[in-house]
């Protein structure tokens, strides 16, 4: 599942985000996530970078750039994940990032050869089991609108739509749908 969510590639700290050192994610030291095909979903190395930044220039026209993911590896408030097989090589990426109790995927996509095999469900999988258990209430995302398969995976995951950005995306200008997922239960809690 190739660019299934974005965000601006420059200024990549996006719209939650919040310069607040009491926000962590708790990723150092993150067990990696075995999968039954002999692929695992580990937290990114720095050693991961070049593959993940070749992954995003071969699958988007506005490519965040491999500094971009060398800074967020730095964050506290940033989830980078990779989806990786036995010999080291990244099929796919995720990065969700977190202020207080929400969260955004930021961006998630999988290697061109990849596509089609699950890896972009697995990726999201994780980070929204991690959100879950990690007391984010609300997680968002854009996707852009022709972006069928990736809005029918977000649909799936209980995803839904609630506002459109006109001409978010550019090469070529297409709008954004923001997507906000609430955590199962957590419109139940008691308001204080």
């Amino acid at each position: 599942m190739g660019g299934v969510a974005r965000d601006a590639p420059a200024g990549h700290v996006g719209r939650l985000l919040v310069a607040s050192a009491a926000v962590h994610t708790g990723r150092t030291g993150a067990t990696p996530v075995p999968q039954p095909d002999g692929l695992s979903i580990r937290d990114m190395a720095p050693s991961d970078v070049e593959l993940v930044a070749a992954i995003e220039a071969a699958s988007f026209s506005d490519a965040w750039p491999p500094s971009a993911f060398r800074d967020l590896l730095h964050r506290d408030y940033a989830r980078l994940r990779v989806i990786a097989d036995p010999h080291g090589g990244v099929l796919g990426y995720c990065i969700l990032l977190r202020a207080a109790d929400q969260g955004e995927i930021a961006n998630i996509c999988t290697a061109p050869n990849a596509r089609g095999q699950g890896m972009g469900g697995r990726l999201l999988d994780d980070a929204l089991t991690w959100a879950d258990n990690g007391g984010v209430t609300d997680v968002y995302l854009e996707v852009r609108t022709s972006n069928t398969a990736a809005r029918a995976l977000y649909t799936a995951r209980g995803f839904s739509m609630v506002g459109r950005r006109r001409g978010y995306y550019q090469q070529p200008t297409e709008d954004a749908l923001v997507l906000r997922r609430t955590v199962p239960g957590a419109s139940d809690a008691p308001a204080l």
